[in-house]
């Protein structure tokens, strides 16, 4: 019977398709703090290049509200999802799909609330983005590296 990964290792027995979900939980994780930050900084959009204008229909006055969820959702708990994945915690697999998921409902609304964005293809990016790591994250093999 396999053990139960409780430390960060290099077992070999963990599958290529584990470390690409977790290096694209951190990347997620990463770019979430970075944008979310931006937002909560400057809920005018200016520091990220993006038009205030581009709220006009939707419930926000600024970016204020959209980063903090950002900050939260999309940056923070990715992180602490990809430190579970790597050091295989019981609930990680659990978060990585609620990550997951969010990622791609936060690019539905945002397509829905401000229309789609060709450029940059940055809604692009990031809901193919979601569809992987829900694709990775339900893939048997890691179901079972992280079980």
């Amino acid at each position: 019977m396999p053990q139960k990964h409780h430390a960060m290792t290099t077992d070999k027995s963990r599958s290529i398709s584990f470390y690409i979900l977790t290096a694209l939980m951190l990347f997620q994780g990463l770019s979430g703090i970075y944008g979310g930050s931006a937002l909560v900084l400057d809920p005018s959009g200016e520091m990220l290049g993006l038009p205030i204008s581009l709220l006009e229909g939707t419930p926000f006055e600024s970016y204020l509200i959209p980063g903090v969820i950002l900050l939260l959702v999309l940056g923070l708990f990715p992180l602490v999802v990809a430190y579970g994945l790597a050091w295989g915690t019981s609930w990680a697999w659990t978060g990585a799909v609620l990550v997951s998921i969010a990622l791609i409902i936060w690019i539905g609304v945002e397509i829905v609330l401000i229309g789609y964005q060709s450029e940059p293809p940055l809604q692009l990016f990031y809901g193919s983005l979601g569809i992987a790591l829900l694709i990775l994250t339900l893939l048997p093999s890691n179901q079972y590296d992280l079980n």
